[in-house]
């Protein structure tokens, strides 16, 4: 009995799987992006770190009004920046996103309020729409705060009074964090498409070994054989898993050969994906994919038509799709029951993976016991459906 239910598995897998091979079209729409994709998020990240540094390097302040303020000028320039006059119209093109850096506008009677023991006032101007502008918004506040205490120091020297007064707590920051901990605040993404690659992956060959046979009328055909229904049922879920795996690790291995493409050092020297990576992402996948399949099998087995599963089946693809939002949008950190949702936990985990802390079994446990449930409750209801259409 058993040796004819493994040689009915194996006979309707490999069907299956050839069957998804001769589809070249469809293959190719998923393993080109899947391909291309490592490679492409990396360059640009690279790219818009890479013109972050070069900002930085230059050192470059754009003023109006800086001839009425000689000594905010003296100041700056000894940080070795350079001013530069802003366009007249920078509001606009600070709205426009056609100025990406943030302009430092002074009054006319900053020297003489500066004398006075006054406080002159030092506008900082960006849009926060505009998010490159946005950014060099602390490096010209803290220029402004380094002028200020430059200031206060002087004045106090002058009165004879301890510039200790200005200081009463010895601050040091410690950062706890590591390179790999501080490249995957900008990496963090990578999880998310590896989860939609094996979404897609599985999605194409779930529809079509169910919905897609049933459209074309060969399902009624095959469960007329003489083979166990869960037999089957077990052979097209194997494909469909197979499948969502294959694409997820060509997504994988796409993202190897792309660390030659980063143009930024920094990022070069932080992020590590090797294959140590590529393992953990993988297994970590395994559960996903089989419970995913399953349940992308389960709601295709009652569609009459390929375009009817693919409607059914998109509020799921959706749903875990976007699930790895969630801890994105959570202030409050990880939750232990993101462990539990099919697509956060792979996503929690492999940020883990990122970030080079230890995967224990406690972490890693509630995603395979999810997606074995997932994918034994959902195959047993695909084997009763079949075998509820051939009693029809």
């Amino acid at each position: 009995m058993k040796t004819g239910l493994f040689k009915s598995f194996w006979i309707v897998f490999t069907k299956e799987v050839f069957d998804a091979l001769r589809d070249r079209r469809t293959l190719l729409r998923l393993l080109v992006p899947a391909v291309l994709m490592g490679p492409l998020l990396l360059l640009a990240l690279s790219s818009l770190i890479l013109s972050l540094e070069e900002r930085a390097e230059k050192r470059e302040v754009l003023v109006v009004g800086i001839e009425y303020a000689p000594t905010l000028r003296n100041f700056l320039e000894r940080q070795t920046y350079s001013l530069k006059p802003a366009p007249a119209d920078y509001e606009a093109k600070l709205r426009a996103t056609t100025l990406l850096d943030p302009v430092m506008v002074i009054g006319k009677d900053f020297e003489t309020e500066l004398r006075a023991g006054e406080r002159p006032t030092v506008e900082v101007v960006s849009d926060s729409a505009n998010q490159r502008a946005g950014a060099g918004v602390p490096t010209l506040q803290r220029l402004l705060q380094g002028f200020n205490r430059e200031r206060a120091t002087m004045s106090m020297a002058l009165r004879g009074v301890s510039t200790d007064l200005l200081q009463a707590v010895d601050v040091q920051e410690r950062d706890l964090a590591g390179a790999q901990a501080r490249a995957a605040r900008l990496t963090g993404v990578i999880p998310m498409f590896i989860i939609m690659a094996v979404l897609y992956g599985a999605l194409t060959a779930a529809l079509d070994s169910t919905a897609g046979e049933r459209e074309r009328g060969s399902l009624e055909p095959l469960l007329m054989n003489p083979v166990q229904h869960f037999a089957l049922v077990l052979g097209k879920w194997g494909a469909v898993a197979l499948l969502g795996m294959a694409v997820a690790l060509l997504a994988n291995l796409s993202f190897v050969p792309a660390q030659w493409l980063l143009r930024s050092d920094s990022l070069q020297a932080m992020f590590q994906f090797g294959w140590f990576e590529v393992v953990a992402f993988l297994l970590l996948q395994l559960p996903l994919a089989a419970g995913l399949g399953a349940v992308l099998m389960a709601l295709a087995i009652r569609s009459k038509t390929f375009k009817e599963a693919q409607a059914g089946s998109a509020l799921v693809v959706t749903l875990v799709g976007l699930a790895p939002m969630v801890s994105m949008l959570n202030p409050g950190g990880d939750a232990p029951w993101y462990l539990w949702v099919p697509g956060l936990a792979q996503n929690t985990l492999m940020m883990l993976v990122l970030k080079g802390e230890a995967l224990t079994l406690a972490r890693v446990l509630p995603g395979v016991l999810v997606g074995a449930l997932l994918t034994v409750v959902c195959l047993v209801y695909v084997s009763r459906s079949m075998r509820t259409a051939v009693a029809r």
